[in-house]
Order: C-alpha cells, then structure tokens, then sequence
C-alpha cells in the first residue's frame, strides 16, 4: 500500500515526455513512408509507431495503478498484459497479412521504430530526469 503522504504520480512522470518523442516519432515515420512508398506506407509506419505507443501507454498505466492499490499485483498484471498484448499484436500482424495490404512492411517497420525510440527514451528519462530527483 501506498504511504498516506507519498507523491502518487511518481509513477506516471515519465509519460508525458515518452508521448512526445513518440509522436514526433511518428510525424518522422509518415513523411519517410511517405517519401519512400506513397500515402499507404505513411499510413502504415505512423499506424506502427501508434500500436506502440499504446501497447506501452497501456501496460504504464495499468501497472502504475496496479503498484499503488497493491504492489503484488504487479507480476500477475504484468504477465498478463504481456501474454494479451502479443497474442493481439500476433493475431492483428496475421490478419493484416492475410489481406496483401503493401502497408504491412511499414507498419512493421513503425513498431520495431516505435520500441527502439520508447525504451531509448525512457532509459534517458530514468538515468538523467528521475536519477537527479531527490530521493526519500
């Protein structure tokens, strides 16, 4: 349980600067599907970077809610969401396949972007931003 005068939001402070570099993220991979494979390549590598962004924005705030109302929630919430979102994101890759659309190297494309950005990001924030907070 959370401590009475604990700052609750400790746990969600690196979010907003996570969507931020994920949506310029995301204006860079339109204009260079754009270039190099038309309107549905735009569209396929900015949907990419979008399927991160809230497959990440997701898993942050369930297990920030999860941590305050009781911390041994965390591992059970965890796997879960993980075995949930790879299941999705398998059936949904599948099923794109399936249909032939051209978009689907680009969006994949977008997601492998979309992980790389966001986890360089948030090692930023947590190795400069949150490790110059003073602790306690």
């Amino acid at each position: 349980m959370v401590e009475p005068g604990a700052d609750r939001r400790w746990r969600l402070r690196h979010l907003p600067v996570l969507l931020g570099a994920s949506a310029a993220l995301a204006a860079v991979a339109a204009v260079v599907g754009g270039v190099t494979g038309g309107l549905t390549a735009a569209f396929g590598a900015a949907a990419g970077v979008g399927v991160t962004v809230l497959s990440y924005t997701l898993t942050t705030v369930v297990l920030a809610r999860a941590d305050q109302v009781n911390p041994q929630l965390l591992l059970p919430l965890g796997v879960g969401l993980y075995v949930l979102k790879f299941s999705l994101l398998g059936a949904v890759l599948v099923a794109v396949a399936s249909t032939g659309w051209p978009g689907l190297i680009p969006l994949c494309l977008g997601i492998v972007a979309g992980v790389a950005v966001w986890t360089a990001v948030h090692l930023w924030w947590l190795t400069t931003v949150h490790a110059r907070r003073p602790q306690g």
